[in-house]
């Protein structure tokens, strides 16, 4: 047996001793709604803290200034970032954000804590964190404070294991030491776009890993996502009585005509392919509409809010520009529809830009290690795809930060209920994604010693 397989041996012995406590931690992460909106997840943060300290953990706790937060729509955000070297003699806590690894990298693990609200059609209390039949019930439970639990106990384990081999006791004793740095960066703003969660930290130069993994699933390694546009339309007509409907300009009726040509554009995308596995073509949705004043009265106002994936290879000010030519040309052909009305006036905002992350090589390091590991602790092949979503990791790939998304869950966001009733998580899952983490760290920092 090799050293490297001893060592691996012990982090799983230790996860398995601690896997109660891991599960406890994850509960007490479930119990503290952090529903976004409104977004007040700084009491979260707060209590994750003091439940890391008591386990030896330092957090560091970082506020975003309240003004920022409220201009993004939100109450309250802090970011923790917990920084962990490890050296020839063992492991140590840094103290602040200066403080290098003498050598070797270092590595982040990102996870949010903020989720969307629970929503209707529960049969468990979103925030009870019930078990049952092997699995825990509570909203994030798979999405992604499962990750909290993932990358705090993979890092101890490594600590454990760490201290073992400085001391030269037992099998490990001749092991190759980890030497580097492990950061967990757990943050608040993912559903929002991450710009005050990792952006924030980033720009803060707060931190700058070599390398970073983000909350995932178990059973697959993503290396590249989709970017997403997010626009709110608003239409202007004019009020009337419906029974004088002439004496008005029904906004609604312009916003059918709208959406009609909207939806005619996405039936457009699906020619248009992607080379990356895993992701298909780009995707329009409208997902909230609103206006009107009563059931007696015309709209002489609608607003309504669409969804853009762009796929890795499309440029962004590309897409917005042609979506918002479509928008523009469809109210101007109304109007010129109806030139015995007043015009119905126009106004699109941005509400959010979320780049695509396209594959790196610099990725590699960490796609070997992951699905090495997982290959061996799931008895499956582990493929590396892309992902419809959008994630924080394109923020650390904006700064030059190889990433990949992997974490604690199932095949599907389907299968794990995630932003649906009765989020779960199986717990073999997360026991299992605790041991490829943990083993994936210490491959990347032994090979540094």
């Amino acid at each position: 047996m090799t050293n490297s397989s001893v060592a691996y041996q012990e982090l799983d012995q230790w996860i398995e001793d601690h896997f109660d406590q891991q599960v406890s931690f994850l509960q007490s992460l479930v119990q503290i709604p952090t529903d976004t909106p409104p977004g007040n997840n700084a009491p979260h943060a707060h209590k994750t803290a003091a439940l890391l300290a008591n386990m030896g953990l330092k957090a560091e706790q970082y506020d975003v200034p309240t003004q920022t937060v409220h201009h993004h729509g939100l109450e309250a955000i802090t970011n923790l970032i917990v920084r962990q070297e490890f050296t020839q003699r063992g492991h140590q806590t840094c103290e602040n954000k200066q403080m290098k690894a003498t050598k070797g990298m270092t590595i982040a693990l990102n996870a949010h804590g903020d989720v969307v609200p629970p929503g209707e059609g529960w049969t468990h209390n979103p925030y009870g964190g019930d078990i049952e039949d092997g699995f825990m019930y509570g909203r994030a439970s798979a999405v992604s404070k499962s990750d909290f639990s993932t990358f705090t106990f993979a890092l101890r384990a490594l600590q454990h294991l760490s201290e073992k081999i400085a001391a030269k006791q037992g099998a490990v004793a001749d092991a190759p030491q980890p030497v580097g740095q492990v950061e967990l960066h757990f943050t608040y703003d993912e559903e929002f776009g991450g710009e005050l969660g990792p952006g924030w930290l980033l720009g803060e130069h707060l931190t700058q890993p070599d390398l970073m993994i983000a909350a995932g699933f178990s059973y697959e390694v993503v290396n590249a996502h989709n970017g997403c546009l997010q626009l709110e339309v608003t239409l202007r007509g004019k009020m009337a009585h419906a029974a004088i409907p002439e004496s008005g300009v029904d906004a609604l009726q312009a916003g059918v005509h709208v959406l009609q040509d909207l939806y005619a554009l996405n039936a457009q995308y699906k020619s248009v392919h992607s080379t990356v596995k895993g992701i298909k073509h780009p995707y329009l949705n409208v997902g909230q509409i609103s206006g009107g004043t009563n059931t007696n009265v015309i709209p002489g106002r609608v607003t309504f809010k669409l969804d853009r994936r762009m796929i890795p290879e499309e440029n962004s000010q590309n897409v917005e520009t042609s979506i918002r030519e479509t928008i523009t040309k469809s109210v101007e052909a109304f109007n010129k529809a109806h030139p015995h009305q007043a015009h119905v006036e126009l106004d699109i905002k941005r509400i959010l830009l979320a780049e695509s992350m396209k594959p790196q090589a610099g990725q590699q390091p960490l796609i070997d290690a992951l699905q090495k590991h997982a290959g061996t602790i799931f008895e499956t092949d582990i493929p590396v795809v892309g992902t419809p979503l959008y994630t924080d990791v394109r923020l650390y790939a904006a700064n030059g930060i190889p990433g990949v998304i992997y974490g604690a869950g199932p095949k599907t966001v389907l299968e794990s209920h995630a932003k649906r009733a009765d989020e779960r998580l199986k717990l073999e899952d997360l026991k299992r994604a605790t041991r490829v983490i943990a083993r994936t760290l210490y491959d990347l920092l032994s090979k540094q010693a």
